[in-house]
């Protein structure tokens, strides 16, 4: 078994100066935590794996293709590969589990 504490994987991102920490990594998906600040952009492009996010704390907008919806925590969003996606309009400290499958590459 593997287990996290969301805590724990926070302090690991924010002590690595990034925005983003892999966390788990398996044949058919990988798992990691996103974060953006409140104001700040988000500068993601295109993923050629679908995704998955779960919003675990924070408020923002994320535009996927040409929908957009407000989100907050507990807010699920699929993205499909290849679809244009951005977060935006963050007004508290977004933190989002996201999972990939397959894996990110």
């Amino acid at each position: 078994m593997k287990a996290f504490r969301l805590d724990e994987l926070e302090a690991e991102r924010a002590a690595n100066d990034g925005a983003y920490l892999q966390f788990l990594r398996e044949r058919n998906m990988s798992v990691g935590l996103y974060a953006l600040e409140a104001g700040e952009l988000d500068t993601q492009r295109p993923h050629q794996q679908d995704e998955v996010y779960l919003v675990v704390s924070g408020r923002a907008a994320i535009t996927v293709g040409p929908e957009t919806t407000q989100v907050g925590r507990g807010s699920v969003i699929y993205v499909p590969a290849g679809v244009p996606h951005k977060f935006h309009h963050v007004t508290e400290a977004l933190r989002v589990m996201v999972v990939f499958s397959p894996p990110e590459s």
